[in-house]
């Protein structure tokens, strides 16, 4: 990912991008950031938010190769067997 519109990095990885998300988030709802730095945060969190819908995205992907035709929807236990 590329350089958000702040000059702010791309998250290193999805654990790092949550990391950031959930402080931005703490820090917005503590009330105390000015309008301009909240406006921001808000623009930095979308990013995120979007690097790691991709990122769970891929790994959906991933996963549904690995287990091909394995893959069934699920059922609550007992469902339909009766």
């Amino acid at each position: 990912m590329s350089n958000n519109t702040n000059g702010a990095l791309a998250p290193e990885s999805f654990e790092g991008a949550m990391a950031e998300l959930a402080q931005l988030v703490s820090q917005m709802e503590s009330g105390q950031m000015p309008l301009e730095a909240s406006v921001a945060a808000y623009a930095r969190g979308s990013e995120l938010v979007k690097y790691c819908a991709a990122q769970l995205e891929k790994v959906e992907s991933q996963v549904k190769v690995l287990e091909g035709d394995m893959l069934k929807p699920f059922s609550a236990e007992g469902e339909g067997d009766q």
